[in-house]
């Protein structure tokens, strides 16, 4: 019987492990691999970056959920993929054979493309549940002390909405807040229409 590793626990990988494993052969078994032991629905971060939601709101435990289910589950990571060998080097220094892989692992966040781009330099991420805590604080100073507000995503983004989301979320908190006619907002966009 046939071992089918799904790699990453994100939107793509958490119904693909469940309906792989609703049309496995009896005997066959799956195995999902994460770096994380809970799901986080990214389409919420804009609301954590305004405190509109707080993580546990938005984040979910995976393994008793795939337990329940007859899905195995490693959260410690994949360091490397060795496909020759149908294997994954896994974050706590083991090694995970398999039949099938399913690579569902979601975006590689390339804030280094860019000189002075990411939470780490000059700019708010709102990429991650961790990015979009740390806007939270932030925006919680920004609102203290409103001034220009600028909004967007670069070239090269794969997603689009998310920037204007959170531009139409700021709007409205900042108007909650009735501090709106305070905050000119200028929307940037690498889009060409």
């Amino acid at each position: 019987m046939a071992h089918i590793v799904v790699l990453g626990a994100g939107i793509g990988g958490i119904p693909m492990a469940y309906e792989l494993k609703d049309r496995a052969r009896p005997g066959d078994r799956i195995t999902v691999v994460s770096n994380s032991d809970r799901f986080q629905f990214v389409p919420s971060n804009p609301w954590v970056a305004v405190g509109w939601r707080k993580r546990g709101d938005i984040t979910v435990p995976l393994a008793e959920p795939f337990a329940r289910k007859g899905i195995a589950f490693n959260h410690s990571g994949c360091r490397a993929l060795r496909p020759h060998d149908n294997a994954l080097d896994l974050g706590d220094g083991t090694s995970l054979g398999y039949d099938q892989l399913v690579i569902a692992t979601g975006p590689d966040l390339a804030f280094d493309e860019i000189e002075g781009f990411g939470p780490q330099a000059n700019t708010v991420s709102i990429c991650h549940v961790d990015h979009a805590e740390a806007a939270a604080q932030r925006w919680e100073q920004f609102c203290r002390d409103p001034g220009p507000l600028v909004v967007g995503a670069v070239q090269g983004a794969s997603c689009f909405g998310p920037a204007y989301e959170f531009a139409m979320i700021a709007d409205a908190d900042l108007r909650r807040r009735r501090i709106r006619h305070k905050v000119p907002m200028t929307f940037v966009t690498s889009e060409p229409y």
